[in-house]
């Protein structure tokens, strides 16, 4: 593989030379015609970081399905009581990763910090995982929900046509792919504008809970605890439901090396962002719980829609747009996400080295992206795409706990490694712990559908065996065939080059003490 990047990398350097003849423009630079690195340039600020994690983690599931958490736990206080919970361990896991993400300055979030910490073969069966089926087929799950919501208006009294929002849904997922080819700031810009949308919509809700209080309608909370579950086996349902709806909080960590001044401020995009949505979650739901009570939310296949239609009056179409708008923000985010996903794992090796270009004046990995593209599309041919979901409820918490466990054992490995965010063990070692609980639920309640996503991510092994792990004399012709002229032709249709990976700040990181 190493002479293959090499001849590669001479072959990139034919197509886009990145050294040339200093010309007076460059002599007169502020870098004095110093040569630039062709590597992904530094472009998400602080509140796009923000954007990005809040963006991600509230997705459709507040405003369509937050019934889990109540239907389990019975009773409005406790419910109340297990959303905070969930906010306070996500945040226990969002701390952990503001170290990972400031010790491993990579970015990828949790591939990265497996491939770190444990090596190799974990790492590239959590990337399998990903292109095989979590990445492609939740875009697709979020894009049909995009387009569910885009076209029932159209559709009050009946389905609509299946042909029609399976065409809305690829058309959504196109215009954001080329839009993210075209420049990073073009996609934080779409983050950002829906973001604040969905965050408008949420406080609308919330104001109109607080206006019923307001006027006197507490009955829901007069007897806040009155039938709360006390089977352990509910409680922990309704834990793992808040959670879920937690998941997220990992985006920012996958744009790593995107990010200006990482130190500062992806531990504090964490920071803030962890605490709004926590509190816009519980503040959400005492507005649900004010308005409608428990058998009209547990009836409801879409909360917030039920909820708009009670108190929205003429203005309830509100609530459909704005769940339109807050797939396409998370889609969005996951599309980032992904395509930074595939781009590591290419550049470390484990995916084909045509994924690892970008291009040459846009600085944006293209060839990811559309490959990112390309199986979102192929999953939304599927016909129970939402069915593929259910076979990797548990591969989440399983890759984080993972992560989470690499912390720890690089603090016992590396003690003296730098560090500028460092806890106290306290936080991974409960996480750890939790985690376990929360990949054991699924294989417990979901048996074969678990069993199915296992023998999944066990296809991966041969596939590393032949491609990776043998020496390069060993492995197939035609895979080195193959790659070579896979990133030969997308080099030139692409206008794309090999990056140069910055070490400079993880040189001088290891070379300081903690």
């Amino acid at each position: 593989m190493g002479d293959l990047r090499q001849k590669i990398g001479v072959m990139s350097q034919t197509i886009c030379p990145r050294s040339r003849v200093p010309s007076d423009e460059d002599l007169k630079a502020p870098n004095g015609g110093k040569e630039e690195k062709m590597q992904m340039k530094r472009e998400i600020s602080l509140i796009n970081g923000i954007c990005l994690i809040v963006g991600n983690m509230i997705g459709s599931g507040i405003f369509v399905s937050p019934k889990g958490v109540l239907m389990h736990s019975a009773s409005y206080g406790l419910s109340l009581v297990i959303w905070a919970l969930g906010g306070i361990f996500s945040v226990f896991g969002a701390l952990c990763y503001a170290e990972l993400g400031t010790t491993i300055t990579k970015s990828g979030a949790s591939y990265a910090y497996i491939l770190e910490s444990f090596g190799g073969f974990l790492a590239f069966i959590r990337l399998w995982t990903s292109i095989l089926l979590i990445e492609p087929a939740s875009q697709a799950v979020i894009s049909l929900t995009f387009a569910n919501y885009l076209v029932e208006s159209f559709y009050p009294t009946c389905q609509p046509p299946y042909d029609a929002v399976r065409l809305i849904a690829a058309a959504c997922l196109c215009i954001l792919i080329f839009i993210n080819c075209a420049y990073v700031k073009w996609g934080t810009l779409v983050q950002d504008i829906f973001t604040y949308a969905k965050l408008m919509a949420l406080l609308l809700i919330i104001v109109m809970g607080i206006l019923k209080i307001s006027s006197g309608e507490t009955k829901s909370f007069e007897s806040p605890f009155e039938g709360s579950s006390t089977d352990p086996g509910a409680i922990a349902l309704a834990l793992y439901s808040a959670l879920f709806s937690y998941c997220g909080w990992d985006t920012l960590n996958f744009v790593t090396e995107e990010i200006k001044n990482p130190e500062r401020n992806l531990p504090l995009a964490i920071a803030i962002s962890m605490p709004i949505v926590t509190i816009i979650y519980l503040l959400t739901n005492v507005a649900y719980y004010v308005v409608l009570d428990m058998p009209s939310l547990l009836a409801s296949d879409a909360v917030a829609v039920t909820f708009g239609n009670a108190v929205l009056g003429p203005f309830k179409w509100i609530i459909p747009v704005s769940v339109a708008m807050s797939c396409y923000g998370g889609l969005n985010a996951s599309v980032i996400a992904a395509s930074r996903l595939f781009f590591v794992g290419a550049r470390e090796g484990h995916l084909p080295d045509s994924l690892s270009l970008i291009h040459l004046e846009r600085y944006t990995p293209i060839p990811a992206l559309l490959f990112n593209g390309l199986m979102g599309l192929i999953f939304l041919c599927v016909e129970d795409v939402f069915q593929l979901i259910n076979y990797f409820s548990f591969s989440y918490w399983l890759y984080v706990g993972l992560s989470v466990a690499g912390l720890i054992y690089l603090r016992i490995t590396q003690p003296d490694r730098y560090r500028p965010v460092k806890l106290t063990l306290f936080f991974p070692f409960i996480y750890c712990l939790c985690s376990v609980f929360l990949v054991i639920v699924p294989l417990y309640g979901d048996t074969i559908n678990s069993l199915i996503g296992i023998g999944i991510a066990l296809s991966g092994v041969p596939v590393y065996y032949v491609a990776i792990y043998l020496p390069k004399d060993r492995r197939p012709k035609f895979v080195h065939k193959l790659n070579a002229m896979a990133t030969r032709c997308t080099q030139k249709l692409l206008y794309c080059c090999l990056t140069e990976f910055d070490i400079e700040t993880e040189t001088q990181a290891g070379g300081k003490t903690q």
